[in-house]
């Protein structure tokens, strides 16, 4: 940065080759749309083919724990939570 004139150095510091994300494709939100209905066709399948093979109370309590499991990791992790950074102010 030393041996460069002004115009070099605007050239390095243009605001559309920061590292904001704010330039960077996301991607089509149709595919996303897509991909979200068929990940919702499969979980239900494999859902409804679950529930219909559980035969004892101990495979019921088995699939409770996993259930609860899942739901607490989602609450343990989730971006509302407290201290998670969502809340975080630049500039006090």
């Amino acid at each position: 940065m030393a041996n460069t004139d002004i115009t070099q150095r605007s050239q390095y510091e243009r605001t559309d080759l920061l590292a904001g994300g704010e330039g960077i494709r996301r991607g089509s939100e149709k595919a996303a749309t897509v991909y979200t209905v068929i990940a919702l066709i499969v979980g239900v399948a494999l859902s409804v083919v679950a529930l219909a093979t559980i035969e004892n109370w101990a495979q019921w309590v088995v699939l409770g724990v996993i259930v609860v499991f899942t739901a607490a990791v989602m609450f343990a992790i989730g971006p509302n939570r407290e201290g998670s950074g969502s809340s975080f102010k630049v500039g006090r």
